[in-house]
C-alpha cells in the first residue's frame, strides 16, 4: 500500500525526477471567466475569496482542513492537485517527459469535482495553454506552489533550496506566470513544496498576504502502481472538512485518475459533498 513513507520518497526525488507534477485538459468551448487575478489573487465574479487572519507579528496564517466542528459542519472535502515542476525540468520536457495529465482534469469536468490545483509557475510556462484552461474554468481555481518548487526549509525530502531573500519573489514569479498564462480563477493560497516550512519561512512569504494551505489527508497516489490501493487510503482518512492532497502526472502519479474516479462515487455514497479549499475555508453560517 503506498503511504506517507512513499510519498516522501516521492517528494524526494523532486530535484532529480518528474515528481508529482502536471495537469491538463483541453476545455474547448469553456468562456473565460472574470478579470484576470492580481499577484495575490481574485475570484471570478464573487471578489476576493476568504483568507486567515495574519498571526501574531504578521506572519502568514496556515490552514490545514475546516475548523467547523464536524457536528456542525456539512460533509464537505476538497480535493488538492499538485501540479509540480521544477525550475531545471526543461530538458527533460523538451524530451518528451510529460508533466501534464489532460486525463485527469477531464474525469474531473466529467464527474463534475470542484477542485484547487496547486501550480508551480515554472509549469504554468511550460504549457500555458493547459494552465489557461484550467484558470478559466469556474469548476476549479489555482493556488500558488512557488516558481521553482524548491525548498522554503532545510532539509526538505532533496529539495534546492530558495534562498530566504528570494521566498517572497519566487511566490510573486509564480502568480505572474499565471497571469501571463491567461489564468483568471487564481486565488491566494500558498502550498510549500514537499509540505517543508518553518516560522522563518511564514515570514518570508507573509508580504505577499497569502494564506499557507497543507492538508490532512495523504492520498499515497506518488509513484502508485494500484488506483484501488490509493482510493482506500484515502477513503479511510477522510473526514467532515478534509483537505486530501493529490497530484496529476503521467509520469510520476499514473494511476491517479483512476483513483479519483473511485473516490469521488464512493464519497458521493457517504453523502459528502466536493468542495474548492476556497469554499472549505469560508466560515460556517
Amino acid at each position: 500500500m503506498i503511504n506517507v513513507r512513499m510519498l516522501t520518497a516521492a517528494i524526494a526525488l523532486g530535484a532529480s525526477v518528474a515528481v508529482l507534477v502536471g495537469c491538463g485538459g483541453d476545455g474547448a468551448g469553456r468562456a473565460p471567466v472574470g478579470p484576470p487575478a492580481a499577484s495575490g489573487g481574485k475570484s471570478p465574479g464573487a471578489g476576493a475569496p476568504p483568507n486567515l487572519a495574519p498571526g501574531p507579528g504578521g506572519v502568514t496564517p496556515v490552514f490545514e482542513r475546516s475548523a467547523v466542528p464536524p457536528d456542525r459542519a456539512p460533509r464537505t472535502v476538497a480535493l488538492t492537485f499538485d501540479a509540480d515542476m521544477t525550475a531545471d525540468q526543461g530538458p527533460r520536457a523538451a524530451a518528451g517527459e510529460r508533466f501534464d495529465n489532460p486525463g485527469l482534469i477531464d474525469a474531473l469536468r466529467t464527474l463534475k469535482v470542484p477542485s484547487t490545483i496547486f501550480m508551480t509557475g515554472r509549469w504554468a510556462e511550460e504549457y500555458p495553454d493547459q494552465a489557461r484552461s484550467i484558470g478559466t474554468d469556474p469548476l476549479f481555481e489555482i493556488a500558488n506552489h512557488s516558481y521553482s518548487h524548491h525548498a522554503f526549509k532545510t532539509p526538505c525530502y532533496g529539495l534546492p533550496t530558495v534562498a530566504q531573500r528570494d521566498m517572497a519573489s519566487d511566490v510573486d514569479r509564480a502568480f505572474a506566470a499565471f497571469r501571463k498564462a491567461g489564468a483568471r480563477n487564481v486565488v491566494p493560497y500558498f502550498r510549500f513544496p514537499g509540505g517543508c516550512y518553518d516560522d522563518a519561512a511564514l515570514r518570508a512569504i507573509a508580504p505577499g498576504k497569502v494564506t499557507a494551505v497543507q492538508w490532512d489527508v495523504v492520498s499515497g497516489d506518488a509513484f502508485a502502481e494500484d488506483p484501488k490501493k490509493v482510493a482506500e487510503q484515502v477513503l479511510t482518512q477522510v473526514r467532515p472538512g478534509s483537505v486530501v492532497v493529490l497530484h496529476c502526472t503521467r509520469s510520476a502519479a499514473p494511476v491517479t485518475e483512476e483513483a479519483v474516479r473511485e473516490i469521488v462515487p464512493a464519497l458521493r455514497a457517504r453523502g459528502y459533498v466536493f468542495t474548492k479549499v476556497s469554499t472549505l475555508m469560508q466560515p460556517a453560517p
